[in-house]
């Protein structure tokens, strides 16, 4: 056997070849410290910024401290068994020191270093809250109805769809997009909104759960960066009927349920099955659930009950619908058909 492979020519303790572990760790510079690290951050909402790039964050202080200061450390990769300990304190409100200690195997031998690490806080509003705060805004959303003005529920679902779009967006990263601000009017209701991008999925969603169809307006503002720059409206509107709606197609009856891409889903007062119509089929309206009315049920004789009208107090023969419960004492809602002077039961 050749000795000088089994001998470390720099302690002269046996080894398998070359330097032993000892003197190994001891000419490997396997921890290597900054002693500063910088970090950008908008004291509004607490994105940092990479570069020229803000990114949202979601780390507690402590978390981002650990996070800011092991990106200050790089170590041999040859290290295995890794164990960090951090210790911090603020000798100033805007400079973190701390000290990073690392215990490790390296060669098969235990190692332990420490290291001081200062963390520069700069404060600067991120592109987002820079804009929030200007009240910026790229277009509004204009929702209204065809024929008559949005109701309540309409209103609020309209705004519901346009946060929901909004969180999607910035979910998938765009942090430019979102809604600057809503606001009821005596016509409906402006959702003023901060890109293009969201402008045109909410105009959309809209559309598709609400009904009706939507249109883009843009108008030149201006240039930036030798571009033109468009601030656009987008009308939404509505179908000329709402939810609750008690239309007539053909001769019968039905109750408005939903309106989504064009196509109505109704109930079908009659038999009480549910259909699909384009909402252009050409439809009567009689009023809404909402106008309602309740009358006392009097008597019941097979599909045959009486109900007592609130107004006029007469006793009005109807004949129950195959869907409809009724039981003598107990009460049932109806609509009137004015113009064919008639009764609608809604149950």
């Amino acid at each position: 056997m050749d000795i000088k492979q089994n001998i470390c020519p720099k302690c002269g303790r046996p080894t398998e070849e070359g330097l032993c572990s000892n003197c190994r760790v001891e000419e490997t510079e396997w921890m290597i410290c900054q002693p500063r690290v910088q970090c950008t951050q908008c004291p509004t909402c607490g994105s940092l910024k990479t570069g020229s790039i803000w990114t949202d964050s979601h780390l507690e202080r402590e978390s981002l401290i650990g996070e800011l200061a092991m990106s200050g450390v790089k170590l041999h990769e040859d290290v295995e068994d890794i164990k960090v300990t951090l210790s911090h304190h603020d000798p100033t409100p805007n400079r973190t020191s701390v000290k990073v200690t690392v215990e490790a195997t390296l060669y098969g031998i235990q190692v332990e270093q420490s290291c001081n690490i200062l963390i520069v806080w700069i404060g600067e509003q991120c592109d987002r809250c820079s804009r929030l705060s200007g009240n910026y805004y790229a277009g509004v959303i204009q929702v209204r109805a065809d024929g008559r003005k949005p109701d309540d529920w309409e209103k609020a679902k309209a705004i519901e769809i346009a946060y929901t779009v909004e969180d999607s967006c910035q979910n998938s990263g765009d942090r430019l997009s979102f809604i600057t601000k809503t606001e009821e009017t005596r016509d409906g209701v402006d959702i003023v909104i901060s890109s293009h991008t969201i402008g045109e999925s909410i105009a959309k969603e809209i559309k598709n759960r609400l009904g009706g169809k939507y249109s883009r307006h843009p108008k030149l503002i201006g240039e930036k960066n030798g571009k033109q720059v468009y601030r656009i409206t987008y009308p939404v509107r509505l179908p000329k009927f709402r939810r609750g709606d008690i239309l007539e197609i053909g001769k019968e009856y039905f109750e408005l349920r939903s309106n989504e891409s064009g196509n109505m889903k109704l109930f079908d007062l009659q038999n009480g099955e549910i259909r699909y119509v384009n909402e252009n089929e050409p439809a009567r309206l009689v009023g809404n659930v909402l106008d309602s009315e309740t009358a006392f049920v009097a008597y019941r004789e097979n599909d045959t009950f009486g109900m007592l009208d609130p107004k006029t107090y007469v006793n009005i023969e109807c004949i129950r619908r195959p869907w409809l419960e009724v039981t003598e004492g107990t009460e049932v809602r109806f609509i009137r058909d004015r113009e064919k002077d008639a009764i609608i039961l809604l149950g």
